[in-house]
């Protein structure tokens, strides 16, 4: 199969920027992203907080569960995971969920120019086991419930009032992707046969009423799509997944990315990454750890997902040998860092600063394999651009 190449970009400051790319001739598709050098370097020996980064590198501990903030009065939450970065000033806000539940909902981290932290606060409360969720480009946080007719929430970085979004349906909430191209939200769904949604809002900018549809394809992992309105989001009587014909079935989605005209998602269930090509409608598979040759797969576990403006993936792990691994624009994949110590948690929440030089994430378990043990990190250092 003839590779093709596309920039893709990342989703910085709650504002997308598009990157183009060249579509497939004909209906050939693109192999799945194969095991290569990365283009950052080996990773090093582990540092003094258990990192392993390629040269040039630097990691420092943000915050841990159940302490306060260094900087500040706040106590961080338990079981930190998805997350994302919003422009503040000259500064920046590392937004967090919490995935417990009940007590779920989310924090924020405020870093001035410099990056140093200025103050931590509770942006959402009372909600239930929030895992992953999505930035949108009028900058506010999507908070999405990982239960049995969750919801999503809609949530301010800087604090106030959060408001459930009922209209954008009620399943097993993951995560979500703007995209101001078509003013839509593409949603993920944690379940084993789950399904991948768009909400449209009947106004861009106001998620409190508009149409979600799932999509609709074959069995295969390639081909065309169309979409199908589901006609009761509340998934009542009939589960949201259940309601249209047709529905492609996803196995445990998780991470979702939009740059560029697509849509990258996750699943967990077999450790595949899925590429949507909105400007043809078709589908493909950007990687399957099952198809790397040779192996073994760098990458296992895939959970969140988000991009550099460089093009590059950054795929975080859950379980696998905690690493987030990239995936470059020319399709090959390689461990980014790996967490030494850890191996009872998962990586969550990759997301990178509005300039595109600090990456955050979280170890939702640390070291101590509860919800209590998480630690939030940063990374510093020469990224691609």
């Amino acid at each position: 199969m003839e590779r093709r190449s596309f920039l893709r970009g990342a989703v910085v400051g709650g504002t997308a920027a598009a990157f183009g790319y060249t579509l497939m001739q004909g209906a050939a598709y693109a192999a799945p992203a194969q095991l290569g050098p990365s283009p950052y370097g080996a990773l090093g020996a582990a540092d003094a907080n258990g990192i392993l980064l390629p040269s040039g590198f630097t990691s420092r501990v943000i915050a841990r569960s159940g302490q306060t903030v260094s900087g500040t009065s706040y106590t961080w939450h338990n079981a930190p995971d998805g997350g994302a970065c919003f422009a503040d000033g000259s500064g920046w806000i590392y937004v967090s969920n919490s995935e417990i539940n009940p007590g779920g909902g989310a924090s924020a981290v405020k870093f001035n120019s410099s990056g140093t932290v200025t103050d931590a606060y509770r942006i959402l409360s009372n909600t239930r086991q929030n895992c992953a969720g999505g930035a949108t480009p009028w900058n506010t946080w999507l908070s999405c419930e990982e239960v049995s007719l969750g919801y999503v929430y809609e949530t301010n970085p800087w604090g106030g009032t959060s408001t459930r979004r009922d209209a954008m349906g009620k399943f097993k909430h993951e995560a979500a992707a703007a995209d101001p191209v078509r003013n839509v939200i593409y949603l993920t769904e944690d379940e084993g046969n789950g399904c991948f949604y768009r909400f449209i809002p009947n106004t861009w900018g106001n998620l409190a009423s508009g149409t979600l549809q799932v999509l609709k394809a074959g069995t295969g992992t390639s081909g065309s799509f169309t979409w199908g309105t589901v006609p009761d989001p509340d998934g009542s009587p009939t589960v949201t997944r259940d309601q249209v014909s047709g529905a492609k079935r996803f196995n445990g989605g998780e991470g979702c990315h939009y740059a560029g005209d697509t849509v990258w998602f996750t699943t967990k269930g077999d450790n595949r990454v899925w590429q949507i090509n909105l400007l043809n409608s078709t589908y493909e598979l950007a990687y399957d750890d099952s198809l790397v040759n040779p192996g073994p797969a760098p990458l296992t576990g895939v959970d969140n997902i988000t991009g550099s403006s460089s093009g590059d993936l950054f795929v975080a792990e859950d379980g696998g040998n905690m690493e987030i691994c990239i995936i470059t624009p020319d399709d090959i994949v390689a461990p980014f860092l790996r967490i030494s110590g850890q191996s009872s948690s998962e990586i969550t929440g990759p997301a990178f600063s509005p300039n595109g030089q600090r990456l955050y994430f979280s170890s939702q378990r640390g070291t101590s394999g509860s919800g209590s043990g998480g630690i939030t990190y940063e990374v510093t250092g020469p990224f691609r651009s």
